[in-house]
């Protein structure tokens, strides 16, 4: 999507080409895009019947996009005399100035017009390139173009109204115009999409690069915020803006938290509340945007699973995978309402709130989430562990339209053997093991410190224990010295090596005897590109450079590598890695990717892109934000910041001011010398 122009507020995003057109194809994620469904799918500008050409396109901030564009003349020997700028915003809506603009001396009668259109897919349908069941209809009201669509009680209409007068016909608007000499004529089109209610776009006439004033918080309060960085390497900079600006960006107001954000998983798929990816971004980017984990500690345990629901993989304290409100999930054809296909957003949103509490000390938040944090812990024990041997495993209830795999590697054939072959369902991965082990440890500190509950503590200590003790005899292959990737169905060790053994290093499950060498293997030529830590090394069977997860390069997942190599000692490793990605980032306009291609640095001397990755991605939008905690060793001691900085060699000094906490403030400087 590189010829793309992409913008987005909250639950509304445009994707369109780098004219501001939007001719999207079925299965293409193109058009405006509200509420997990396409509000339109064309708007095509045109002057006299004529497309435009470009000028320049500027992304002016997430939320807004300019286009300068001219009708061709035909010729090179032949200047325009006329110009066209297209100003978008977008947020809870599509708010669109027109400028024409006439540079010849004579005035300028023209024709403008808008052609729109809407087909009205779920985000569903247009991955699965699915035809709509329903009735399409257009009609004008008051002057305004109505596109609509319905189906029994799901009705869904696009309003499109113009500032100045317009002929408004069913397929678009056209305006009839005089410019005059050296002069310029204006006008604004709103689209507002009509769902459950009619929505009010935030932004009005002229508000390019400025949010609305009823925006919850302004881009420029967001990073005025955020603790400010000072390096040595100019590009660090960039980096940390981009990953600042994304965050705000993918900020997400849901409906029973309307006041605050969380994040979104990313663009273009997964505008929506998601639990892993928004529990680990919030984790990732505690120092610096510490509102996004308390806001995604308690929206997610409003939706905590209540009851055992086979068609939604639904169960008694379980942490939900994704919530959808499309027209699939409406009618139940999908089970997004919400979805809990997976098992480890359950331990990783444990871990979450102890981490905030180290962070921010707000001690009200824990307690008022320990029912919450009390039904999480019973679920791992009563319905996490499937069978009773003290592991956590997954197997989809729903057959026909869950998730085969429930770990964070959810494609269908990202848990395979040595030798390329599948494993079998159920399946208990390493990395899942780990979250646990560390959620019983840090809510056993919950409940001695901040519940009272010292009976609780002993026993969460004691359980964590035996299954440090237990996982390091099961999951460890002697003689390739690694951990498996998981015990599959018939509780055979699945051998292939992976980059989940770096998690259990985050976690802390390891023995420190064995961490030396799962540590070697990450940093060794089969893992580690280059550009950062294969999720499969070179060589195995199932390994492919441009496959989603056995042999690409994910930064969320080379984060967390990070954070563990940095927890048992391997700081210089730690940095090495941490300087490889933010070094991948300065070739995809200071953004990382959701993941990017495997191939070894020694192939290529930039990272190649994948072609499907999410870009803004949360949890890759947040790994900057965590490696820099990694380098500067930025850690909670009590009511105090410690810090114990390693950087790599190319970075001389580091520096972030205004680190906020339960510390109140705190500034942290790094030299190498």
């Amino acid at each position: 999507m590189a010829d793309t122009i992409k913008i987005l507020d909250g639950s509304t995003f445009v994707v369109s080409d780098r004219r501001g057109d939007i001719d999207a194809a079925p299965d293409q994620p193109h058009g405006l895009f509200f509420r997990d469904t396409r509000f339109l799918s064309r708007w095509i500008l045109s002057l006299e019947g004529r497309s435009l050409e470009i000028l320049s396109t500027d992304d002016v901030d997430y939320f807004s996009a300019q286009f300068f564009l001219y009708p061709p003349t035909g010729t090179i020997y032949s200047n325009p005399d006329l110009s066209v700028i297209r100003q978008r915003t977008v947020g809870d809506g599509l708010h669109e100035d027109l400028i024409l603009l006439n540079h010849s001396q004579e005035p300028v009668d023209v024709g403008l017009r808008m052609e729109a259109g809407a087909d009205f897919a779920d985000l569903f349908e247009v991955k699965d390139a699915q035809k709509k069941v329903g009735e399409l209809y257009r009609d004008v009201r008051d002057g305004s173009l109505v596109l609509g669509y319905g189906r029994d009680d799901f009705v869904r209409e696009t309003v499109i109204t113009a500032g100045e007068p317009a002929d408004v016909g069913e397929e678009g608007l056209t305006f009839r115009v005089t410019v005059p000499p050296h002069g310029e004529w204006q006008t604004c089109i709103d689209v507002i999409p009509q769902a459950d209610t009619l929505a009010r776009p935030k932004h009005g006439h002229g508000s390019v690069g400025s949010p609305a004033p009823n925006m919850e918080m302004s881009l420029k309060e967001w990073m005025q915020r955020a603790p400010v960085l000072e390096s040595s390497w100019d590009k660090l900079g960039h980096i940390y803006w981009r990953s600042l600006v994304d965050l705000a960006a993918l900020r997400f107001y849901p409906d029973i938290s309307p006041e605050a954000s969380l994040p979104a998983a990313g663009l273009p798929w997964f505008m929506a509340l998601f639990g892993r990816d928004s529990v680990i971004t919030s984790f990732q980017s505690l120092p610096f945007t510490p509102e996004l984990a308390e806001t995604t500690l308690r929206v997610l345990a409003d939706q905590q699973g209540k009851e055992v629901d086979d068609f939604r993989d639904e169960e008694p304290g379980k942490i939900l995978h994704e919530l959808r409100v499309g027209e699939l999930t409406h009618f139940g054809e999908r089970p997004h309402s919400p979805y809990y296909g997976t098992a480890d957003a359950t331990p990783l949103w444990l871990v979450l709130l102890d981490e905030t509490e180290r962070w921010t000390g707000n001690a009200d938040l824990v307690r008022e989430l320990e029912p919450n944090a009390r039904a999480a812990l019973a679920w791992i024990d009563e319905f996490g562990d499937r069978d009773g041997d003290g592991y956590v495993e997954y197997e989809r209830r729903n057959t026909e339209t869950g998730l085969e795999n429930q770990c964070w590697k959810d494609s269908w054939n990202s848990i395979l053997f040595a030798d390329g072959t599948n494993s079998k369902l159920p399946r208990a991965t390493c990395e899942i093991q780990g979250y646990v082990y560390d959620a019983k440890r840090r809510c056993a500190r919950l409940a001695r410190e901040l519940w009272g509950d010292p009976d609780f503590a002993d026993q969460l200590e004691k359980e964590a224990q035996e299954l440090r003790a237990r996982f390091n005899r099961d999951f460890w292959i002697p003689g390739r010295e690694f951990f498996a990737l998981a015990l599959d169905g018939d509780k055979r060790k699945v051998d292939s090596l992976t980059s989940n053994i770096g998690h259990l290093l985050w976690s802390g499950i390891v023995d420190e005897e064995k961490a030396e060498a799962v540590a070697q293997h990450l940093m060794s030529e089969r893992m580690f590109s280059g550009w950062g830590v294969r999720t499969m090394a070179e060589g195995e069977g199932g390994y492919n450079p441009i496959e989603y997860h056995n042999g690409t390069v994910w930064p969320h997942d080379n984060s967390f590598i990070a954070a563990g190599l940095r927890r048992y000692g391997y700081a210089e490793d730690a940095a090495r890695i941490g300087y490889a990605l933010l070094e991948a980032a300065t070739y995809f306009d200071w953004r990382l990717p959701e993941v990017f291609a495997g191939y070894p640095r020694s192939l290529t001397s930039f990272p190649v892109e994948y072609p499907t990755a999410s870009s803004p991605q949360a949890w890759a939008t947040g790994t900057p934000l965590l490696l820099l905690r990694v380098m500067l060793g930025l850690e909670p001691d009590g009511d105090r910041l410690a810090s114990e900085p390693v950087l790599p060699p190319e970075i001389d000094e580091l520096a972030l001011r205004g680190i906020q906490g339960r510390w109140k403030d705190a500034d942290v400087t790094a030299r190498r010398s």
